[in-house]
This record gives structure tokens, sequence and C-alpha cells, in this order.
């Protein structure tokens, strides 16, 4: 199982706060994770310490800025879509993410920020996915990946996660996976209760959690 050390969440004017919020909530509460695991304290990272308005209006008073964050390999880093991502507001944070790919640090990008990870050419030689490929290569004129684009929700390759801003669920669902934090069968029912809202995943939800 992987020990994650500290989870990042880069938040930012715009950010889309809704396509993180299943994830969020589950790696800070830690309620559905297995017995032996902590739960997981969100570090909050800003491009500086001032505050910042997400796309729901609520306002969000940055842990550390960019300049601060240190990505080593168990750590994560979450990196919610928004309006902004061809700024190059974001250069000095998606330098530091691209130097942390072969470190083995989780880089979990959903939306928009998807289009960064393109920016950079870090996705020109991996599966991934994104709102829509034709967007992609519209707006990332130097994107070469089309060969490896997934037309799927969510996609994980190696320590990377991609997703469409339309999947926060899937998204939320392979990061989980990769963070190996619930067992199986509690993801599995996780997953179905929210999916479906079919109130016997919740009992297979709750039973999977249950003391021996």
């Amino acid at each position: 199982m992987m020990q994650t050390k500290n989870v990042y969440l880069y938040v930012f004017d715009t950010m889309s706060d809704w396509e993180i919020g299943y994830l969020t909530a589950e790696l800070n509460s830690g309620r559905y994770f297995r017995k032996e695991v902590e739960p997981l304290q969100i570090v909050t990272v800003g491009v500086d310490k001032h505050p910042v308005t997400t796309m729901g209006g609520l306002n969000i008073l940055p842990h550390i800025s960019v300049d601060a964050c240190e990505l080593n390999s168990n750590d994560v880093i979450i990196l919610p879509g928004g309006n902004t991502w061809l700024d190059t507001i974001h250069d000095p944070l998606l330098r530091k993410v691209a130097a942390s790919v072969e470190k083995g640090t989780v880089i979990a990008a959903i939306c928009g920020a998807t289009v960064g990870l393109a920016k950079i050419g870090m996705l020109d030689s991996i599966q991934h996915t994104s709102n829509d490929l034709g967007y992609l290569k519209m707006i990332c004129p130097d994107y070469t990946g089309e060969t490896y684009y997934q037309t799927e929700p969510a996609v994980t390759v190696g320590n990377v996660v991609t997703a469409s801003g339309i999947a926060p669920l899937e998204f939320t669902m392979h990061v989980l996976k990769l963070l190996d934090v619930f067992a199986p069968e509690t993801l599995k029912a996780w997953y179905n209760l929210y999916q479906t809202q079919e109130p016997t995943y919740f009992y297979e939800l709750m039973n999977s959690i249950a003391p021996e």
C-alpha cells in the first residue's frame, strides 16, 4: 500500500470547486479508509498566499504558496479545472509538476488542468483523456499526444490521472484506487452508490467498513 505523505490541492481564481469535492472530502475525512490508514489532510497551494475565489464564489486562503511546495515521491497534487490554465500564472506550478513525475508524485488533473499538462508536453507520450480531443488540439497547438488520447471519463497511467470535467466521480474513483486507501469492495460500493443512487450500495458500503 502506498503510504501517502502530503496531499496538495492547487487553488486559484475561477477553479471548478465541484470537480474535486468528492475526492477532497474522502481523503480529508478518511471515513471509508482501510482501518490502518490515517485520513490525509489537504494542504491548499496558491500562486501566492493571497485568497482565491472559486467558480462557486467560495474564498480559499492557501496554506502555502507554490514556492514552498515540494513534491516528493509519496505526495499527491490535485489539479482542478478552471478558466485560466493557459495563463502564464500557472507556469511555476506546472514546472514543479513536470519535475515531479519521474519521482513518482501522484498527479491528478481534471478538466482544464489536463490542458495545463498538455501545454507542457506531459500528455504527448502517455495515455490520457481531457474534455475533448478536438478542443485540446485547438487550444494547445504544440500538443502531439493524439494517438494516446482515450475517449473515457478518466484514465490512469502510472502515477498520472486525467479526467473530463463532467466526470468528478470517475476522477475520484481513479485517484482513490491509485492511492489504495479504500479496500476494493469499499471503493466499488462507494462508486456504485453515487453513480446509481441505489440504497443497496449504501448497505454494501457500510458492511465493507464494519469491524470484523
